[in-house]
């Protein structure tokens, strides 16, 4: 029974992972459209489509998916896709920031507010929980990819916020408007970069006890889960819940 038990095991997290990967092709397949729609189809002339691509191609997206999402920018018919940002309360009181992409407003609203509820959240006003953070623009460069004194110095004379040496790798803070240029600069000197994305970063962490980690979890999972979803921000400590 065991050999038995242990392939069951070994079946639900490869089912489960093949879901999660479907998930975030499907998420990245729906950046490219929009990115593509709003801009040139060449990446090399729109930066969010360039960044879009190279998110995909870190998750291993086939070549044929990206392409096919590229694509479909071009079909009258297909949906049209819009960017809304929600914000609101979890569990332990912490604020959420959620960035769709959705053609049914309605719908979003709706399946995110379920799940916020369901999880003793709610869903706030605009502007309730932005305040709390600060958009900006973050790359990750490989420590292998350049020296310290270099980065610091690149990061410098392209105006960057902030340039910091981190375990694992280099990480500069762009103001969100400076963000493409400043980045499109540095992949002129670094040609691969670790990670490149806008996003919402809390000006505080809160802190929560260790019995609300669970449901602090579960609704940060069931939200990552709604189609429309794209990202999601939280002022809570994320390390404690690791």
């Amino acid at each position: 029974m065991a050999g038995h038990s242990h392939w069951a095991g070994i079946k639900h997290k490869k089912g489960r992972a093949d879901k999660e990967r479907s998930k975030i092709f499907s998420k990245l397949s729906r950046e490219i459209t929009v990115a593509a729609k709003l801009g040139d189809k060449d990446p090399d002339m729109n930066p969010r489509l360039r960044t879009a691509i190279q998110a995909a191609k870190h998750a291993n997206m086939p070549k044929d998916n990206i392409s096919r999402a590229i694509s479909k920018s071009e079909m009258s018919g297909d949906k049209n896709y819009e960017s809304l940002r929600y914000e609101g309360f979890g569990p332990a009181n912490i604020a959420l920031i959620i960035e769709t992409l959705t053609d049914n407003k309605n719908r979003s609203a709706s399946s995110i507010r379920t799940v916020l509820q369901k999880n003793g959240g709610r869903l706030g006003e605009s502007g309730s929980t932005t305040h709390m953070f600060s958009s900006c623009g973050i790359i990750h460069i490989d420590k292998d990819k350049t020296k310290e004194d270099e980065i610091f110095e690149i990061a410098i004379n392209l105006g960057a916020k902030d340039c910091l040496n981190l375990d694992e790798f280099f990480e500069i803070i762009t103001e969100k408007e400076d963000f493409y240029k400043i980045k499109t600069e540095i992949e002129k000197k670094i040609e691969t970069l670790k990670y490149a994305s806008i996003e919402w970063r809390p000006l505080n962490l809160v802190n929560f006890k260790k019995d609300q980690s669970e449901k602090i979890l579960e609704v940060l999972n069931s939200l990552e889960e709604l189609d429309d979803v794209q990202n999601i921000f939280t002022n809570a400590d994320l390390k404690k819940l690791q």
